[in-house]
């Protein structure tokens, strides 16, 4: 099981969230932003493919203290 820390910042009072994780020990790497639109919320990652980021963002478990895995 790959580990990583992730940081999440809101922006324009929570309607903006960039996430991103870098993986411990290794290369891995995820990046992306979430807008919270009227018309629906929009999912950008940076510079990598969509699935790669659902399946990241699917697989998220966060340990309180200790970051995410």
């Amino acid at each position: 099981m790959r580990r990583y820390v992730v940081s999440k910042s809101r922006f324009a009072g929570g309607k903006s969230i960039k996430l991103v994780a870098h993986e411990l020990g290794g290369a891995d790497y995820i990046s992306l932003n979430l807008y919270r639109l009227r018309s629906g919320a929009r999912l950008f990652p940076c510079e990598m493919s969509h699935r790669k980021v659902m399946e990241f963002v699917a697989d998220l478990q966060v340990h309180p203290g200790h970051g995410a895995a």
